[in-house]
């Protein structure tokens, strides 16, 4: 406490602490307020034996870090507040956190130095005076709701609720490590990239470990302490990050971001029970039939080569979520002689097109093929074969998934928020995985400011929805189809379109239910994507100028299957077209 005391009166760093004096505490600033001795100094002794003398009632039972200490700034627009003012702030965050509420004589000692036009610095000591040890376990939430409720009447700028959507944010000494070594990003930020696009693009929780070992990270599993085989979650490092003691710097799911646990990861990928809602690892319902066929096949293969008999290698097609029908002999019904597979929800608008045979997939994957290549080199596995239609089917079917979302966040805006917050965050997969596949800058920028807007408040799981797991799927099926060739990359442009409005959308959703965070986070990645696309054709004004962004009651008009209503009307539309009540000049002939 001494130390820091005498800091928040001294010069500071590069002399910017000017005129400090108390504005606010356990008693009045000026019974408070160091006396000044006759060379001009202070005599802090008095200060420091009031704030210092309830440890001594706790004794052995004080805090290992006994001082509380929350500077609070005022943001750089905001008007320079008074004295009183900042008292106000001070008695409103040591009421809130249940450290000093009011008319309570015996709550901690505590004071507020100002040392400068924006900010304070509220110090307390974190024993009472009744010799009970004050509670601080989430005092952070708190502070974040006191400060809401005073910017709010002063008239400050609005901040961000505690509500657990924001990623756990590097701290000081990782920030400052990274610099040291050359780094751009500290390696939390980097790890928390790789799980995210790992997990995007994974269609089981083998795949995903998989895939964490492709982006170049150390993986730990973690075992439950009872049933030695059951994996209870996992952690993550850097290869060349390493602590005082030459070991890596481990960062568990739940240190990354709150939707990155291994329970919460575990519901993209478990298909879904007759009891649940959750979503299958990949659903036809937004696939074309070149893409469904592409898909099937490369998750056959997949299934074959970790197999060695036809029951393993069924088993695994049904626990990647694919249906799988079985054939058997007319002359011995035990004897399995074929499969068909399919993807579920696939529309059965062509019944003979939703089941496709081993034979239909590849002339090497007919059970008896497979037989054969079992029994002769089991250990053999085969190289993945799509074509370049097949890769550019994947990003058209991206694009139809990213529209069907953006029209379901249009309609659910308007009549049921909470059904739009599972695209919201399965947008966040497809902007990851688009970025790795694409291997672009601005995708990757917008897949990271995008980040905090896709996740729902108090670490929530959205309940799954046709729109969010079309834009799963899309991602996982661009996983697989990786960087498509140079001549098909109109595809990737008119997917990187769709991904604006979606974003736009998204944006409005936000600003109608006024969280302006993840508002201000998806107009941001909507901005990374339009410096790729620099204005494309066809792209509406009021994506670059949301002043001009229609309302979301007009976006679920115009896109209602019979509009209602146009989603944006200028004077220049009206004075261009016919005037009412007559009829188009034809030419003659």
């Amino acid at each position: 406490m001494q130390g820091l005391v005498r800091y928040l009166y001294g010069p500071g760093d590069t002399g910017e602490h000017r005129d400090p004096h108390i504005v606010a505490g356990f008693w009045t600033p000026a019974e408070l307020e160091p006396a000044l001795l006759e060379d001009g100094r202070r005599d802090f002794r008095r200060l420091d034996g009031l704030l210092s003398q309830p440890l001594a009632l706790l004794g052995d039972r004080n805090y290992r870090k006994p001082v509380w200490h929350l500077p609070v700034r005022a943001a750089p627009e905001d008007p320079i507040l008074t004295d009183g003012q900042w008292a106000e702030i001070a008695r409103e965050i040591m009421a809130r956190t249940g450290l000093a509420a009011d008319g309570d004589d015996d709550a901690v000692r505590w004071i507020a130095v100002r040392h400068a036009d924006d900010h304070i610095h509220v110090v307390a000591t974190l024993a009472r005076t009744d010799g009970v040890r004050p509670e601080i376990w989430n005092d952070g939430y708190r502070v974040r709701d006191a400060c809401r409720a005073v910017e709010e009447r002063y008239g400050l700028r609005r901040t961000a609720p505690a509500d657990r959507t924001a990623a756990r944010r590097p701290k000081r000494g990782e920030n400052e490590k990274a610099h040291r070594y050359g780094r751009d990003e500290a390696p939390r930020t980097i790890l928390r990239r790789h799980v995210q696009t790992a997990a995007a693009g994974a269609r089981t929780e083998e795949g995903f470990f998989t895939g964490l070992k492709a982006e170049g990270a150390l993986v730990r599993r973690r075992y439950s302490s009872h049933d030695p085989s059951e994996v209870t979650g996992y952690a993550v490092a850097l290869a060349d990050d390493l602590n005082p003691a030459g070991e890596p710097v481990w960062f568990g799911g739940g240190n990354l971001a709150a939707d990155l646990t291994l329970p919460k990861l575990r519901r993209r990928w478990a298909p879904p029970s007759t009891h649940s809602s959750s979503s299958r690892p990949v659903s036809g319902r937004h696939l074309s039939g070149t893409s469904a066929r592409a898909y099937l096949r490369t998750v056959v293969r997949e299934a074959a080569d970790g197999s060695r008999t036809a029951d393993e290698f069924l088993g695994r097609l049904e626990a990647a979520g694919i249906l799988v029908r079985r054939r058997f002999s007319h002359i011995d019904p035990e004897q399995l002689t074929g499969y068909a597979v399919a993807l579920p929800d696939q529309p059965e608008s062509d019944h003979t097109a939703l089941w496709y045979g081993g034979g239909r997939l590849a002339p090497n994957l007919t059970l008896p093929r497979l037989h054969q290549r079992w029994n002769t080199d089991p250990s053999s596995t085969s190289e993945a074969d799509l074509t370049s239609e097949e890769r550019q089917a994947f990003y058209d079917d991206a694009a139809r998934a990213a529209s069907f979302a953006t029209a379901q966040i249009r309609r659910h805006t308007v009549t049921d928020p909470h059904a739009a917050q599972d695209a919201c965050w399965a947008a966040s997969d497809l902007l990851h995985v688009a970025a790795k596949a694409t291997g672009n800058p601005h995708l990757r920028r917008a897949a990271d400011a995008y980040d905090r807007a896709a996740r729902a408040p108090y670490g929530r799981t959205p309940q799954p929805t046709p729109a969010g797991n079309g834009l799963r799927t899309s991602a996982r099926l661009l996983a697989i189809a990786g960087r498509i060739t140079t001549p098909a990359t109109a595809a990737t442009m008119v997917l990187v379109t769709t991904l604006i409005t979606l974003l736009e959308t998204i944006a409005q959703h936000h600003a109608t239910h006024q969280r302006q965070p993840q508002q201000a986070a998806t107009r941001t990645a909507a901005r990374h994507l339009s410096d790729l696309t620099q204005a494309p054709a066809g792209t509406p004004t009021w994506l670059s100028n949301p002043a001009q962004a229609p309302s979301p009651m007009q976006l679920a008009m115009a896109d209602f299957p019979a509009p209602w209503a146009p989603a944006h009307t200028t004077s220049t539309a009206r004075t261009t077209g016919p005037k009412p009540g007559t009829a188009p000049r034809r030419k003659p002939g």
